[in-house]
């Protein structure tokens, strides 16, 4: 089979690129059904390889007893052959002929991304899955791998050799080149997964559908691309810990990779933040039962307040530094800390109204003045002890020390700020409790 006719077509499960606006809900996948009857398997797992003359064989064999003897549901393995220019091709073939659900994929450029890419566009298979060729992954963590996909409860999953209950064994060199670069990944793309290069993956394929046209990189850093745009689409990504061994004879070479990968966060942190990427597309329903959709009330999640906060919080400390400078040209530091903490609260409360907590209109305005009022009450009181104790301790201390002081402060009553605004201020407002279903008669089909 080649690239060519893998690209040919709406793609082997009939489906053409989604126009729809969000992906469906997450259904458990049925162990036995139509797509069952018809041979279509459930787990397509795809091994690329690249001049593996020598660890193909023994590493499909292997990986079709596990799945033989383990995997509950339909199965293939495919092959995926980046160009290989050794006798590879001669070993895929033989093995496809040799063992029942493996297959061979001939592709003519090199990289692992592109084969992957191809592969899982092409797969009837509703969960699609890879790994390296040197099986360097425990394949105990194979089911657990997929499991959470075959259920609906997870959109991807990821081997993670850096997860606090995983094994490995591998070279320092190694270890501090994978922590630094999710270290990296962490920093510069707000990444929350821990191991973005481990060769042990899958997705759901209707995910797939979606989010490969998305992917820009055919090589290593593939697997970056992926998760970091399925993260930031709100998708739910499941980890594994597994027990993994570094294979000696790797053929990676780690200076090379390094600066493509760097050149991929760049490429990808800058069409984050300019908003290039379709990433509503990628969207799911909240929840998993169709009743949750039509719920009113449902309050913003903590995540997205905490962000609202923290600028509104900046801006306004920023609004509270320049008005207090200023009125200290005329007044005393305790007059000056007042009015401007006056004004600011004020401010602060009616921008994290409407940014923080998403109230519109001008019910209940008033009344969360006042609160917000009591809340600027308790920061007057903790800024104003403060200085009075700067005073105390020092009798004239300059305006420098006092504006430390009062960061300070201001930082210890942030926390409690948001605790009042969100708990008392700006309460979430309770889920109107859905009106009981009318039930019908049996026999009179009267409506109770």
């Amino acid at each position: 089979m080649t690239t060519d006719s893998l690209r040919s077509g709406p793609g082997a499960n009939g489906r053409t690129s989604g126009d729809r606006a969000r992906l469906p809900v997450r259904e458990h996948l049925p162990a036995c059904g139509p797509a069952a009857a018809s041979g279509v398997p459930v787990l397509d797992v795809v091994v690329p390889v690249y001049n593996e003359e020598k660890d193909l064989r023994p590493c499909v064999l292997r990986l079709h007893d596990h799945l033989s003897r383990t995997f509950p549901y339909a199965f293939r393995i495919t092959v995926a052959d980046n160009a290989s220019t050794d006798s590879t091709p001669a070993v895929a073939a033989a093995l496809a002929a040799e063992l029942r659900g493996v297959r061979y994929v001939r592709l003519e450029e090199k990289g692992r991304g592109r084969a992957l890419r191809t592969v899982w566009s092409e797969s009837d298979a509703p969960v699609l899955a890879y790994m390296d060729v040197d099986l360097s992954t425990d394949l105990n963590a194979l089911l657990p791998l997929v499991a959470p996909l075959i259920s609906g409860h997870s959109d991807l999953a990821i081997g993670s050799r850096l997860a606090r209950s995983a094994r490995v064994v591998r070279g320092s060199k190694r270890e501090f080149i994978s922590r630094a670069y999710n270290l990296i990944l962490r920093s510069s793309l707000a990444a929350g997964f821990s191991d973005a290069q481990c060769g042990f993956k899958a997705v759901r394929s209707e995910v797939a559908e979606r989010l490969l046209p998305m992917v820009e990189d055919s090589g290593w850093f593939f697997d970056t691309e992926l998760l970091v745009l399925a993260e930031r689409a709100g998708l739910r990504i499941h980890e594994v810990p597994v027990d993994w061994v570094d294979d000696p004879d790797s053929t990676v070479h780690i200076v090379r990779t390094a600066a493509e990968d760097l050149k991929g966060v760049w490429r990808v942190g800058r069409a984050l933040a300019v908003g290039a990427l379709p990433l509503d597309r990628l969207a799911r329903p909240f929840g998993d039962d169709p009743r949750d959709r039509a719920l009113t009330g449902v309050e913003r999640g903590l995540a997205r307040q905490l962000v609202g906060f923290c600028v509104v919080g900046v801006l306004s400390t920023l609004l509270y530094l320049a008005l207090y400078s200023l009125f200290r040209l005329g007044v005393g530091p305790q007059l000056a800390n007042g009015g401007a903490l006056l004004v600011s609260a004020v401010a602060n409360t009616a921008a994290n109204r409407r940014l923080t907590f998403g109230v519109r209109g001008r019910d209940g305005a008033v009344r969360h003045q006042a609160q917000g009022l009591v809340v600027f009450a308790i920061g007057l009181a903790l800024t104003s002890g403060s200085l009075a104790a700067l005073g105390a301790a020092t009798g004239s201390p300059s305006h420098s020390t006092e504006l430390a002081v009062l960061i300070t402060a201001n930082l210890a009553a942030t926390v409690l700020r948001f605790l009042l605004l969100r708990a008392w201020v700006f309460p979430a407002r309770a889920c109107p409790e859905p009106e009981p279903e009318p039930q019908v008669d049996s026999d009179s089909e009267d409506v109770r």
